[in-house]
């Protein structure tokens, strides 16, 4: 698996070694602490990195550190997870970011290199983004991407707290595609 690389944001492939960076970034904020999503903490990481790589291992997952360009600092993660090659499709998910670069050019540049990556490398027809119904900067970040609102999955998934949780479920499809990147380009313009 290769690295991603924007002009501002590389994305490159997690490795068993990145505990501390991905606690580092994730202390930028004390994600861990989000009700609605899995971010991990000095206590989780190692776990967390464990089923990154068991994943990728099966080929059910691409998971990446995401990194600063010029300064190569972690700042946060994602992943390309339930990977399904013969349907050709797959969800961008476990997307987290540093609380210092959330409203920035970071989440856009990462989606936009994920989804140039699946539509024009993986040659995917189908990509699907989920979360908690409650995170609602997140899903009013993909609806910016221009992602698609599909509908609640009610009781998705338990979360580590044992909440039932909903997630609403968004896609983009490859004939929405070069509408979307033509869009997203258009935002990362200086």
């Amino acid at each position: 698996m290769t690295s991603l690389t924007g002009p501002r944001i590389v994305l490159r492939p997690l490795r068993e070694s990145d505990g501390p960076a991905l606690v580092a970034a994730a202390s930028d904020g004390e994600l861990w602490k989000l009700p609605f999503t899995v971010v991990p903490s000095a206590t989780t990481v190692a776990g967390y990195i464990a089923r990154a790589l068991e994943g990728m291992a099966a080929g059910s997952v691409l998971a990446f550190a995401t990194e600063l360009r010029a300064t190569d600092q972690v700042i946060g993660s994602t992943r390309f997870w339930k990977i399904d090659r013969q349907n050709r499709k797959l969800e961008i998910g476990h997307t987290w970011i540093g609380a210092s670069w959330q409203r920035s050019f970071v989440n856009t540049e990462t989606k936009c290199l994920m989804l140039c990556h699946a539509f024009e490398e993986l040659r995917c027809v189908r990509v699907q983004f989920t979360t908690d119904l409650l995170n609602e900067k997140s899903r009013a970040a993909i609806l910016r991407l221009g992602a698609q609102q599909e509908g609640i999955v009610r009781h998705e998934r338990i979360m580590p707290d044992g909440r039932k949780r909903n997630s609403v479920r968004f896609s983009i499809i490859d004939d929405e595609w070069p509408a979307v990147k033509q869009a997203l380009e258009a935002r990362l313009r200086p």
